[in-house]
């Protein structure tokens, strides 16, 4: 955080904080040490991070596709590289050093340091408070010494012809070319999917010509259009897909690769063949009209310069971090005066270009991918589909080891495509978009609304319309940013969603129904920069629609008025509405694939959802949700659309609260308009909860030593962590293991402000700490952090996260537990001033200002959400609390605002110091008798015999049932937020 500093001539200059940051950055490309011990502790993260990706289906294929190109090529190359092939296969420390073999890659750094870290190579875009003049001058100074290389690198075109200069031009020769292309490949994937993804050779994005008149863009809107007529449309529909997605997968400065990807059904993939004669259908419509009809081209090319050039005109700032990389990026492709605007404004439609770029679109020139785990079980005897590879053998690709298999596309399938089958009736181009907005007038200039220049409207608080049993209604009109945009967040809180593992699978259904209904609905709203989503939570629905303010209202009619008429379409069951049964059954096997492949999840991931499952009092585990879908259960009792329209009326218009946020470009007036919306379609019949009726969730009191000693017996007296869960990786692939440390410190209310405080100090000190002795120093894997951790409830905690391809889960708790000795001792030894230092980054972080409209939105949602629960005589949203927490944390004599110079409360170093230490020893030390700790270990394949020794062992939670029992011991934390206070009046 820069701050503005002023010579005192009204001149503002350049912070010691960012010149001394230049000139540590500078250093880089300037003489930089390349520490021995540095390259090896890289090698180990990166080898780290090769093991934690090989289980990752997106890993593999990204390999699998370089593998597959021209071997004479760069992009052919392992990308991410391991500990073996950095070092030539052998280590480069240790006492067997000197006879493994392995030699240090540091010469080799330094060699492509020397070559390419040079002035030519690269831009630098600097963001600061001072003034430009004074930026260059420090810029200048920190990179005057940067070495420069005048030999630039020449390209060599291979095609004289190609209007597109750069393709293929770098290295003279083409990634994938005709030996590479008119493939099918067949993977088989970790998780289970159904995919089909067509990869087309196309030119680099950064090509003069495609940049000048971005063809992809308009051919992409086309493919993965969503309105009826469309290819997705059909294919959704019939059921045969979930979505359908199109545009450059893959962009180097050589060439890229133009995609379109369909997830399939598994009815989808059992049909594949037709759904690829569909594709190329599609595919030769859109050829023949880019050939044919180029004035209605060049009007889809206008209607998405026209969106571009809306969202330009008011796009909002953003995080300066995300605009300083993004900017030095634009710099290789822009001029300087371009690079806000980028691509956003591409020239006028190029007919030549437009056909030379969709002429890519053959099947001579493209890959197709299809991964499906029954893949595996097809062979030339069985295999019924007129397009598969089951005539070449399986392989294994070297480094990720996918599994797969290609083959040639013959002659007669690819003349099929490009010229075979009539085109189905029912595909038709879109037509152009009528929910773009024209009125961009701001309610905040009307006249009986113009703004003081003088007030600081950011700090007005949303004003309460409504309050009334079961509905608050809450509206602020914008003021300080000045867009044309409103959001409207909506929370209907009601029992019945989460009252068991059913209703909530089924809740989960009705809204996967909804959205695929709703879609051809709303997708010109999307496009026009408009969003609507609903969302099935444990207390109930949301519904989120915001965009520009004119389409607003009606878009949330069209979306809560489905949300009603769809239940009553879905009671007259399979028979009456076909469609609706088909989109119902296409749910219910998505959401058992989904929640299959959640146990799939990476390690640390896995431990922390095992660690929920105990830590939280009410939560169903993900296996009572597949018995619910599949199993002799399910089978006894199956999921039906008319039970799931049932359980959605219950919750839409049953017994339920709401809360209601109109903010934005939008007046008070328009606000109660909107309102009417809801009050109309949910809350004219239902009735309003009682305190008794609102669904709480809470998190219990992880046992102290001595309440695990009368839990599990004298046993778990001798262990730091008296309980321990288990579980073993589900992937047979899968070679980390992982380990999350939770210690409890108390719920929100127990800790209150200066509590919480305090808590995200020592997370925010913590995690360089943790980073540079477990992960740097110790070298124990790629992923390991620590931060505070709040669970269902308000329940608050330190959490310390590892996960090891070489460390089993007790010796990764030692080190952890080691590291927080040390940590402690860091802390003991830290002069009071540098804590205060760390607090006051802290208090700056608090106090930044929302940077865009939709920031402003959520913090505000969030501070009514949070207090939308806990009974009407303390349901005032405390929009301040940032402010009172800052507060909590600031020092005498370091004041960086007249805002925080304004604070009242404030605590010297020293007082500070001492509450972080108190803090520290209550509820982490060791020997604390309130100490409540447990630990989460996730085992990968090679260690489950590890797992298996401890089954049974007093302490060790090695299944769910265990878990359920165990919480039968446990005290409940309060679920009152740390804010709360009895309202007024």
């Amino acid at each position: 955080e820069e701050k503005i500093i002023d010579d005192g001539d009204g001149e503002r200059i350049v912070s010691k904080a960012l010149s001394g940051g230049l000139d540590r950055f500078s250093q880089f490309f300037i003489s930089p040490s390349f520490d021995k011990d540095a390259v090896e502790r890289e090698l180990r993260a990166i080898d780290s991070e090769y093991l934690n990706s090989m289980t990752s289906d997106s890993w593999k294929n990204y390999q699998l596709l370089k593998s597959s190109c021209n071997p004479k090529h760069p992009f052919s190359k392992f990308g991410c590289g391991n500990y073996n092939t950095l070092t030539n296969g052998g280590n480069i420390t240790g006492t067997d050093a000197a006879s493994s073999g392995g030699t240090s890659p540091r010469d080799d750094l330094l060699k492509f340091w020397e070559e390419n870290y040079v002035a030519e190579n690269m831009k630098l875009c600097v963001v600061g408070k001072a003034g430009l003049d004074q930026l260059q001058e420090t810029v200048e100074k920190s990179f005057s010494d940067v070495r420069t290389k005048l030999n630039a690198v020449a390209h060599k075109k291979i095609n004289d012809d190609n209007i597109f200069s750069t393709e293929n031009s770098k290295y003279g020769i083409a990634a994938f070319g005709p030996e590479e292309l008119g493939i099918l490949r067949e993977y088989i994937p970790v998780l289970e999917a159904r995919t089909i993804k067509i990869m087309f050779a196309v030119p680099p994005s950064d090509d003069p010509v495609m940049k000048e008149y971005r063809p992809d863009r308009v051919l992409s809107h086309l493919i993965g259009h969503e309105s009826p007529g469309s290819l997705h449309e059909l294919l959704l529909e019939e059921g045969l897909i979930n979505n359908l997605s199109s545009g450059t997968g893959v962009n180097t400065g050589d060439f890229s690769l133009f995609s379109l990807t369909l997830a399939l059904t598994p009815n989808g993939m059992a049909q594949r063949d037709y759904v690829l004669s569909l594709v190329w259908q599609w595919i030769k419509l859109i050829k023949t009209e880019t050939h044919r009809n180029s004035e209605l081209m060049a009007k889809y090319h206008d209607e998405m310069n026209q969106i571009s050039k809306t969202h330009f005109q008011f796009r909002e700032n953003g995080d300066p971090t995300d605009f300083c990389s993004s900017a030095a990026e634009l710099l290789f492709d822009y001029k300087p005066e371009k690079i806000l605007i980028g691509s956003a404004m591409p020239g006028d439609y190029n007919e030549t270009v437009v056909k030379a770029f969709v002429d890519r679109l053959r099947p001579d020139n493209c890959i197709i991918n299809v991964h499906d785990q029954e893949l595996e079980s097809e062979t030339v005897d069985n295999v019924v589909h007129e397009c598969s590879a089951a005539s070449a053998d399986w392989q294994t690709e070297k480094w990720y080891k996918a599994k797969h298999r290609d083959v040639k596309i013959s002659e007669e399938i690819k003349q099929k495509w490009s010229n075979g089958a009539e085109r189905d009736s029912r595909l038709h181009l879109p037509a152009l978009n009528d929910f773009l907005p024209t009125d961009f007038s701001l309610r905040s200039e009307d006249s009986d609304s113009i703004s003081d220049p003088n007030t600081d409207y950011s700090k007005e608080t949303p004003k309460l319309l409504i309050d009334r049993p079961g509905l608050q209604m809450w509206h602020k009109m914008d003021r300080t940013f000045k867009v044309p945009r409103t959001s409207l967040r909506l929370l209907i809180t009601t029992p019945n969603t989460y009252r068991s593992p059913r209703t909530m699978t089924l809740n989960r259904l009705f809204v996967k129904v909804l959205e695929d209904d709703l879609n051809s609905y709303i997708y010109d709203a999307s496009l026009a920069g408009c969003r609507a989503r609903v969302a099935c939570l444990p207390s109930g629905y949301s519904v989120s629609v915001s965009g520009y303010s004119e389409k607003i209202a009606h878009l949330l009619d069209v979306v809560t008025s489905r949300m009603l008429s769809i239940i009553q379409e879905m009671k007259e069951g399979p028979i009456a509405k076909p469609g609706l049964a088909a989109k119902f059954e296409k749910a219910t096997k998505n959401l058992l694939k989904d929640t299959k492949n959640y146990i799939y999840e990476s390690p640390y991931e896995t431990a922390s959802y095992i660690s929920r499952m105990l830590l939280e009092s009410d939560g169903w585990h993900v296996s009572n949700y597949i018995a619910e879908m599949e199993g002799e259960y399910a089978e006894k009792e199956p999921l039906t659309m008319q039970e799931c329209a049932k359980i959605a009326e219950e919750c839409l218009t049953g017994r339920l609260s709401a809360a209601f946020l109109c903010m934005g470009n939008i007046n008070e007036q328009g606000a109660r308009d909107v309102v009417q919306l809801i009050d109309n379609h949910f809350l004219s019949q239902a009735r309003p909860l009682s305190v008794e009726e609102i669904p709480r969730f809470r998190s219990l009191k992880m046992p102290t030593k001595k309440e695990a000693i009368r839990i599990f017996g004298p046993d778990v007296a001798e262990r730091t962590i008296p309980v321990i869960l288990e579980e073993v990786a589900q992937s047979e692939s899968e070679e980390n293991n992982a380990v999350e440390m939770i210690l409890q410190t108390g719920a929100e209310y127990e800790m209150g402000f200066e509590g919480i405080a305090i808590l995200e100090l020592i997370g925010q000190m913590s995690y360089n700490s943790a980073y540079n002795q477990l992960r740097t120093k110790e070298q124990l894997g790629y992923i390991v952090s620590s931060f505070t951790r709040k669970t269902a409830g308000s329940a608050l905690g330190f959490s310390v996260v590892v996960q090891s391809s070489t460390t089993l889960p007790a010796e990764i708790e030692k080190r952890i537990e080691a590291w927080l000795k040390t940590f402690r001792e860091e802390l003991e030894l830290m002069p009071a001033e540098d804590l205060a230092k760390e607090a006051m980054a802290l208090v700056a972080q608090l106090l930044e200002r929302n940077m865009r409209l939709s920031d402003e939105v959520a913090t505000t949602w969030g501070s009514i959400v949070s207090t939308s629960v806990i009974g009407s005589l303390y349901n005032k949203p405390s929009f301040d609390r940032h402010l009172k927490l800052a507060e909590t944390l600031s020092v005498e004599g370091m004041d960086m605002s007249s805002q925080t110079a304004s604070f009242k409360t404030k605590k010297t170093p020293e007082e500070l110091k001492k509450k972080v230490l108190e803090l520290w020893d209550k509820y982490y030390s060791v020997d604390s008798p309130e100490r409540r700790v447990i630990s989460a270990r996730v085992y990968g394949q090679k260690a489950k015999e590890v797992y298996e020794l401890n089954v049974g062992k007093p302490g060790f939670l090695s299944s769910y049932d265990e878990v359920k029992q165990v919480k039968q011991f446990l005290e409940q934390h309060a679920t009152a937020p740390y804010w709360i206070t009895r309202n007024k009046g």
